[in-house]
Formats: C-alpha cells, sequence, structure tokens
C-alpha cells in the first residue's frame, strides 16, 4: 500500500495480508455495486462498518468524464479528505477508521475507506416523507431547516460542493434528545476548491430544494432556509441574492419535472 491509515482496531485485521484483498473477500451486505466501486456493510469485532472498495475506472471512463468537463472520481482519497474537512468545520459526518491506497496509474489504482456505522439513524428523506401524512412541530421543523441552511451556508463558503447534495443524505440521529445530530455522508464526489463557483453552490442548493419538493414545505420555510444560509435579513436576501434564488428555483423545478413529470 502507497498509503494507509487504520485506527486501533483495524491494525490487528491487516497485520499479515493485502488489506484491499481482505476487505473485497470479507463476508458482508453488498449495498451498492457499480463499476469500478463496491460499498458493503461489515461486522468486525461485534462493529458495524461501511466500506467502499475502489478498482479503478479505467482509462475510458476518466476521459470520457474530461470530454463532458467532468471531474473523475479516481478513488477513496476524495471521500477521505471530505470527512476530514467536515470534520474540520465541525459538521457531523461519518469518522474514518480505515483509508487505503495502492498504484500509480490512475485508471487502475485500487483504494478504500471504512467508516462507523451511524447506527440508530434515519435519512431526512425517510423522516420527512412522514410530514405530508403524519405533520411535523412548528419548532422542530424550524429548527431541521435552520440546520440544514447552516451547514450549506458552511459548506460552501468553505469551498465545498457536495454534489449529490439531497436529503437523503442526511442522517438523523434517532435518540430523543431535542437537538437531534444531522450528519452528511456520501462524500465520494465532493468538490474541494479554493474559489467555488456560483455554478457548483447552484447545483448543491437546487438539488437539496428539489429533494424536498414533497415534504410539503411552505413559502414561509423557504423563506426561513434562505434567510439563515445567507446570513442577511429576508428583505436584503431578496434585494441583493435574487438572481441566485431564481437560478436555484428553476434548476430544482426542471429536475423534479424531469424525474416526476410534473411542473
Amino acid at each position: 500500500m502507497s498509503a494507509l491509515f487504520l485506527n486501533s482496531s483495524f491494525s490487528d485485521l491487516f497485520s499479515d495480508s493485502d488489506p484491499f484483498d481482505t476487505l473485497w473477500a470479507m463476508e458482508g451486505e453488498v449495498h451498492r455495486d457499480v463499476k469500478g466501486r463496491v460499498t458493503k456493510q461489515f461486522t468486525h469485532q461485534g462493529q458495524s462498518y461501511f466500506v467502499k472498495l475502489h478498482s479503478g475506472v479505467g482509462w475510458l471512463e476518466i476521459i470520457k468524464n474530461l470530454l463532458q468537463l467532468r471531474l473523475p472520481i479516481l478513488g477513496a482519497r476524495n471521500e477521505w479528505q471530505a470527512v476530514a474537512r467536515l470534520q474540520e468545520l465541525g459538521i457531523d459526518t461519518m469518522t474514518v477508521v480505515a483509508y487505503g491506497e495502492d498504484g500509480w496509474n490512475p485508471a487502475r489504482r485500487r483504494s478504500f475507506v471504512v467508516t462507523e456505522d451511524l447506527s440508530n439513524t434515519r435519512s431526512l428523506e425517510d423522516v420527512c416523507a412522514d410530514w405530508p401524512r403524519q405533520g411535523v412541530g412548528f419548532s422542530s421543523k424550524k429548527a431541521l431547516i435552520e440546520k440544514l441552511a447552516k451547514i450549506s451556508r458552511v459548506l460552501h463558503q468553505d469551498g465545498i460542493c457536495h454534489r449529490d447534495y439531497y436529503i437523503c443524505h442526511f442522517l438523523m440521529d434517532q435518540s430523543p434528545e431535542e437537538n437531534q445530530k444531522v450528519s452528511l455522508i456520501d462524500l465520494h464526489r465532493a468538490l474541494i476548491k479554493d474559489n467555488l463557483s456560483e455554478r457548483w453552490i447552484i447545483k448543491d442548493v437546487s438539488g437539496l430544494y428539489f429533494s424536498a419538493m414533497d415534504i410539503g414545505l411552505t413559502r414561509r420555510d423557504l423563506f426561513r432556509f434562505m434567510k439563515v444560509y445567507s446570513g442577511q435579513e429576508l428583505r436584503q436576501c431578496l434585494k441583493t441574492d435574487i438572481t441566485f434564488w431564481r437560478a436555484v428555483d428553476k434548476r430544482a423545478r426542471a429536475m423534479y419535472k424531469k424525474l416526476s413529470g410534473r411542473a
């Protein structure tokens, strides 16, 4: 391995074997299997973990992405670095317990990242799907909207674009605490830049809005998000950032129409 990070609970697992081969052969539940990447849940020393195994996407995929002006994802390093950045920013996310990378050829490079299972959590997509039918308390909805707006603002101000920014990628802790933790996951496509262009920010915010269009948000809910995200009073936000918010709304509605067949 040209790069390897392990916490103490995993040092024994790879002591006499190749980490990638060990993880690949380990029994577990496969949650996703796409070209060049497998996501699997497994148990080690009585604890549940997730591993993403990257086996290389091939030159054809790299060239195709570059021709389409897309950034190819070459392995697990992107997610490892993104998790570390979010933790530095104080944003709740996954905990990496093992990471490894091997090979100089970007098309064939092997890599993996192992994270702790965020147990006793539920995706916001599932949580919010109950709202139109069961309703939700005003204070609970207000707190959640403000939390997502603050997370989004911190991400984008620090030059981070998630690129798959939907409510399904937020996991809410199901403990009875009043201020429930909300963790952002699936960071393997995250983009980190010193100067993040507005188009990337619009992509993220519109994706979040699109994914929440069927949960019964009111106009006041949307204004609350806009106010907290911008860090301005609503009147000032609508005055100075109206072009941005119109672009967000237009893109979100286009996505909704394309994927649901409804305007």
